[in-house]
């Protein structure tokens, strides 16, 4: 006999469907965009100071990122049809039964999914070149090699997988900032600069005998050791941003497509009134403060969820609350419909 899920057990199945999906279009989206630099013409750029002209050639866009746009509809799609496809059978006042199917192409889901879509990836394009251009503005600053500041931001190709590793490209402003004191720390020979290095917590650890060694030495790490070793933290905050992105992303897509699929219902017949939402933590040492103290908090279907913080949510990973109430939120949504309110 099969078992039966649990609401939170069919929540999960969901995620674990459809976050590694997300994931994988971001990385997808980012390995495209390094594919596709145009080394030669960057270089020739910075040598006559342009870098706009520099940043172009990189090819930045928010056509790059498609790919997620189309990982996120596939999860609200999901998210959507399994809520319709739970729902009890609903009756008219005359007999009949009222049929809830899950319309992706309703109104309400295409604006939602076109504007949420569009806000993600305009940000991501507008941070990514925001940091790019701070890389070729201190790179410019500090003399380096024009083509050594291009393969710094874009990355350098592994000749065992014909691909680009390392490089900026794909992380946040201050994921890149965090990028170049690690190198600067790393050249810089002085020991106190070198141990903080290995406080930082996505270092590759292999790399750790070579930097006690450049302590004991009190030498700055060779720089062909540098470019390896920093190309493996960028990459390692790198996929810490695809699995931030896929998480947050996968939340907001999931409940929204559950308010959708029951605001659907509504217009099939349901009546508002009778539907609720419940927050649910995940009740572990993970969970915030504030979520904690949430669980089984109820509201009406068109209310807002208050946390202790101050902020109001409309479920679990509601991109219109503040970043630090959603980020890598873990908590899930339960919406229930009484079927025998106002029945005495």
């Amino acid at each position: 006999m099969l078992k039966r899920l649990t609401p939170r057990e069919r929540f999960e199945q969901l995620v674990s469907s459809y976050e590694p999906l997300l994931r994988a279009a971001f990385m997808d989206a980012v390995n495209d965009i390094k594919s596709k630099v145009q080394i030669k013409r960057i270089v020739e750029r910075m040598e006559k100071g342009d870098i706009a002209g520099a940043i172009q050639a990189m090819h930045i866009d928010d056509a790059a990122f498609r790919t997620l746009d189309n990982a996120i509809a596939s999860a609200y799609n999901g998210g959507g049809v399994a809520t319709t496809g739970r729902m009890p059978p609903i009756r008219q006042p005359g007999g009949g039964q009222v049929i809830i199917r899950f319309d992706a192409r309703n109104i309400r889901a295409e604006t939602w999914l076109r504007d949420h879509s569009s806000k993600l990836v305009s940000g991501i394009v507008e941070d990514q070149r925001a940091a790019v251009r701070t890389a070729l503005q201190l790179g410019m600053e500090r003399g380096n090699n024009p083509r050594t500041t291009a393969l710094n931001i874009v990355g350098r190709i592994n000749r065992a997988t014909g691909r680009r590793e390392g490089g900026i490209l794909g992380l946040t402003s201050a994921q890149s900032d965090y990028v170049d004191r690690a190198r600067q720390e790393l050249l810089s020979g002085d020991p106190e600069d070198l141990r903080r290095y290995l406080t930082r917590n996505r270092r590759d650890k292999r790399f750790d005998r070579t930097v006690l060694k450049a302590i004991r030495e009190e030498q700055a790490v060779p720089a062909d050791s540098v470019s390896k070793i920093v190309g493996r933290y960028s990459d390692n905050l790198l996929h810490l941003r695809g699995e931030t992105i896929a998480r947050t992303e996968t939340m907001a897509a999931l409940n929204e497509s559950q308010m959708e699929a029951m605001r659907q219902a509504v217009d099939g017949g349901v009546d508002q009134s009778t539907i609720v939402k419940v927050w649910r933590s995940s009740s572990d040492n993970r969970v915030r403060d504030t979520h904690k103290a949430m669980h089984g908090q109820s509201v009406g279907m068109e209310d807002k969820f208050t946390s202790p913080s101050g902020a109001f949510l409309a479920y679990p990973g509601d991109p219109e609350a503040p970043a630090s109430e959603i980020i890598n939120c873990r908590c899930w949504m339960e919406m229930e419909i009484d079927f025998l309110a106002g029945i005495e």
